[in-house]
């Protein structure tokens, strides 16, 4: 059977399509430019194809989202989602158009040198996008105090009291008035912003835990003790099916929290973590990884959260938080600097997160091979 290989330089209104013949020697050639709608993508499918040949998609990730891939796939074609980051390209090269990107991605397909990212079913990527939704909510919030207590700073209002956003700042904060009518608006409107802010989140909390209940991976939710349930649904809808990293090493090398190195004959040199993967996976990994700096314990709301679970999969969990806990505190109490430790213990909250995974039974789940 013949494959052709084809790359597609994706955009909002137009699809770049350059195909290449199978063999070493087979000729590269830009097919041309269609409309990015799903008539005009089945007919190049219809066009393509025919008896004895096998198509092979391949385009970048981006802000089209899995709309072209999940079409592909249900015309019977196979379409590979490639990570952009991952993209090998020639240091020398200055002209980029998309009838040389179309090129490059159907050679570099047919070459077998593109690393393609796990495509997510529309379930699980409606809970993704909800998860996202609610961090950017967060995120809001978070620059809506950050600005009224820059505002409160020129204007030399300091609170006296210990801890910000307590109850005891919020009665400081009514008692304030301001002799200008122009900044007691602006004061008004960020106490408003702060409400409006702090409202959406927890309308995004409560529809995230009604998400939760009815998604395929809410046993894996359950099974991760010692986090809260936002901080296991963003690790869990972020990483997506965990059976693809056949050991943990491989999903802490995703997420970008093993050290880099730059080494050379007999100098060997490690730095910083190397960062890669998915963000968000690894700021919840390293924001969860601050909460094992209490005492491992059974509170309630982990112990309804757990209930129903098998018996193995929960002395899985309670063994990692036992074992994150003391980690941390011997970290600290060998004079480690807070930041390496939080970041030693979220590497470590990996691979328990890749062990419960592999224990918890799951729905079906469409399952995309990549990275």
């Amino acid at each position: 059977m013949m494959i052709k290989f084809i790359g597609l330089d994706v955009h909002k209104d137009s699809i770049a399509v350059a195909v290449a013949d199978e063999g070493h020697k087979g000729e590269v050639r830009f097919y041309g430019t269609i409309p990015n709608t799903p008539e005009a993508i089945r007919r190049l499918v219809s066009r393509l194809s025919g008896p004895g040949v096998r198509l092979s998609f391949c385009y970048e990730a981006g802000a089209c989202g899995y709309g072209v891939h999940r079409q592909l796939t249900k015309l019977g074609a196979e379409c590979l989602v490639i990570a952009p980051s991952m993209m090998p390209r020639r240091p020398g090269e200055r002209i980029k158009t998309d009838r040389r990107d179309a090129l490059t991605l159907a050679r570099l397909l047919r070459a077998g040198e593109l690393t393609a990212v796990w495509v997510p079913d529309e379930g699980h990527e409606a809970v993704r996008d909800l998860v996202r939704a609610r961090r950017q909510a967060k995120d809001d919030l978070t620059a809506a105090k950050l600005t009224l207590l820059s505002f409160l700073l020129r204007q030399d209002r300091r609170f006296p009291g210990r801890s910000t956003w307590s109850q005891a700042h919020w009665r400081w904060l009514g008692q304030q008035a301001f002799a200008s009518p122009h900044h007691q608006l602006v004061f008004g409107e960020g106490i408003r912003r702060i409400e409006e802010a702090q409202a959406r989140c927890d309308r995004l909390d409560l529809a995230l835990a009604e998400a939760v209940a009815g998604w395929s991976l809410a046993p894996l939710v359950q099974a991760l003790r010692g986090v809260g349930l936002v901080v296991a649904a963003t690790l869990v809808a972020e990483i997506g099916d965990l059976s693809r990293f056949e050991t943990p090493k491989q999903l802490m090398s995703w997420l970008g929290l093993v050290p880099s190195e730059r080494s050379s004959s007999t100098r060997r040199r490690r730095g910083g973590i190397t960062k890669s993967g998915n963000g968000h996976a690894r700021s919840m990994l390293i924001e969860a990884g601050w909460s094992y700096r209490l005492p491992a314990r059974e509170a309630v709301r982990y112990r309804a959260r757990v209930e129903g679970l098998p018996a193995e999969i929960r002395a899985v969990a309670w063994r990692a938080q036992v074992r994150l806990c003391q980690r941390f505190r011997r970290l600290m109490a060998a004079g480690k600097p807070l930041p390496k430790v939080t970041t030693a213990i979220a590497r470590e909250l990996a691979g328990f997160v890749w062990d419960i995974a592999r224990r918890v039974p799951l729905a079906p789940v469409t399952r995309t091979q990549g990275a």
